[in-house]
């Protein structure tokens, strides 16, 4: 039997309730996220037991819990049902106006606080009916991109974790040091010194995730004595305040982490390779006519920054 003909067998039905019974993992619960009552449900939990000869959901005392199979299928249910969201979404001629579609952008919150924040300005302007969901990424996401961004839009990154997709550079930005305002250790620029005396607070510190300045401190020789490690960068002065710790951000964040009070940003020691931004998506969003416009107002709204008009 050829692939096509085994899938047309299948109740496509089943994707939802299954995505519904990995997330909420109570056949109550799923019941009521999908407006179902619960002998539908388990109805459809008794097919699908069938068909995959597992039990999905197992008893454990008065709870439930997801089998081992259940937890390897969890990833691939959301992306299966994201992928076909998507083509049902397809409009045959679509315009930015009277569309409604979501995007969906990972990143970090550098990247939604300043680019981010300027596609959605625009995006109002052009498409009212347009919604951006920003989704934060992590180490795991990060390596697992090329996968990851086949059930979502595009991803908001430098240069380095991510390779061998499309891409679009955005704009261009610096690095610069955040220390307590009452650092009595540092004057009004770090020193190299500085930098191998002084406790460390790191963002995304991991083989895949990590910051060119970082590593450019360690190619000086010099070994980071790391007190906290964070996957934020907005937080940073949080960790900073009130203590001799020593942070790396980028330039146009300072405005935002001088709002918090209690820090003061200073020049490196050495000249910081600047790092370059960037839009990454998978290769199969490459004719999409929604996906290339949404492509266009990130290339605007980099524009905007790099002309330092981005709002603080």
């Amino acid at each position: 039997m050829s692939d096509n003909a085994a899938l047309s067998r299948l109740d496509l039905n089943l994707l939802v309730s299954l995505d519904a019974l990995l997330t909420e993992r109570s056949v109550t619960r799923a019941a009521e996220s999908l407006h179902l009552s619960q002998p539908a449900l388990s109805a459809s939990l008794a097919r699908l037991r069938t068909h995959f000869d597992d039990q999905i959901l197992a008893r454990r005392g008065n709870t439930y819990e997801l089998t081992p199979f259940a937890l390897r299928l969890t990833d691939h249910t959301s992306t299966a049902l994201e992928a076909a969201r998507r083509v049902f979404e397809s409009q045959s001629s679509w315009s930015p106006a009277e569309s409604t579609r979501e995007f969906s952008i990972y990143g970090s919150d550098y990247g939604f606080v300043t680019v981010g924040t300027v596609v959605s300005q625009l995006a109002a302007e052009q498409a009212p009916g347009v919604r951006f969901r920003y989704m934060l990424h992590n180490p795991g996401i990060v390596e697992d991109a090329a996968n990851r961004l086949r059930s979502a839009d595009a991803m908001v990154i430098p240069h380095g974790p991510v390779s061998e997709l499309p891409y679009l550079d955005l704009w261009q930005d610096d690095w610069l040091a955040v220390v307590s305002d009452d650092n009595a250790d540092v004057g009004d620029a770090l020193t190299m010194q500085n930098l191998a005396d002084l406790p460390w607070v790191l963002t995304f510190q991991s083989r895949s995730a990590f910051t060119s300045a970082a590593r450019q401190v360690q190619q000086l020789g010099v070994e980071p004595h790391i007190e906290v490690v964070l996957e934020s960068f907005l937080s940073v002065g949080h960790f900073v305040s009130g203590t001799r710790r020593v942070g790396l951000v980028q330039s146009a964040l300072a405005p935002h982490l001088l709002r918090i009070g209690g820090i003061r940003v200073v020049p490196l020691p050495f000249a910081a390779t600047p790092i370059v931004s960037a839009l990454w998506w998978h290769p199969s969003h490459n004719r999409d006519p929604e996906h290339e416009w949404m492509r266009g107002l990130f290339a605007e709204a980099g524009r905007v920054i790099a002309a330092g008009h981005a709002p603080h």
